[in-house]
């Protein structure tokens, strides 16, 4: 919730975390984070991020591409989209438990080509650090030429799937994100 401070962040666990990547593979496979870590040589990536409320931010992203992951996992031909979800933990973080519009956990869709685009990274850093909580910790997705509410965080499952997965603004606000 916005108007939650940064401050409650802390109380989300990052250690252990597992991210599981299912679904129209022929390698399902679950990873542990510091493997994720060691998967593909992390790079920095300068990029615009963008809100639809208006604002943009210049971020020097930590991270490499989502292709890597999902070349490894070898994607089968009925894969057409890929869900995130995020980490759905309300005892560590409030604003899950049931107030506010948003149906959790925190649901985000990609075309496989947007997925498997150079550009589309997960991140696990930022300005030469690693992610913080308040900033998606510990592995979040950032497509550049999409708006920053496109950007899971806390990922914990990728599922690639045939049908274009319902995310949480298109349940949401159906009339503003279709």
């Amino acid at each position: 919730d916005k108007s939650d401070p940064a401050a409650n962040a802390h109380t989300l666990v990052t250690r252990p975390w597992t991210v599981a990547v299912e679904g129209e593979v022929m390698k399902p496979k679950t990873f542990d984070i510091d493997e994720l870590l060691k998967l593909a040589p992390l790079e920095e990536r300068v990029y615009r991020f963008r809100c639809v409320e208006a604002w943009s931010m210049v971020v020097p992203w930590v991270g490499f591409p989502v292709g890597d992951l999902l070349k490894m996992v070898e994607p089968k031909a009925e894969a057409k989209f890929v869900q995130f979800t995020s980490v759905m933990r309300p005892e560590e973080m409030p604003g899950q438990n049931g107030r506010g519009f948003i149906e959790w956990p925190y649901v985000e869709g990609l075309r496989i080509d947007e997925a498997m685009n150079p550009l589309a990274i997960f991140a696990t850093g930022m300005y030469g650090k690693p992610l913080v909580p308040a900033n998606g910790a510990p592995f979040r997705l950032i497509v550049p030429w999409k708006y920053g509410f496109k950007s899971g965080k806390g990922i914990v499952k990728i599922e690639l799937t045939d049908t274009m997965p319902q995310s949480t603004w298109m349940k949401a606000a159906p009339n503003e994100y279709g």
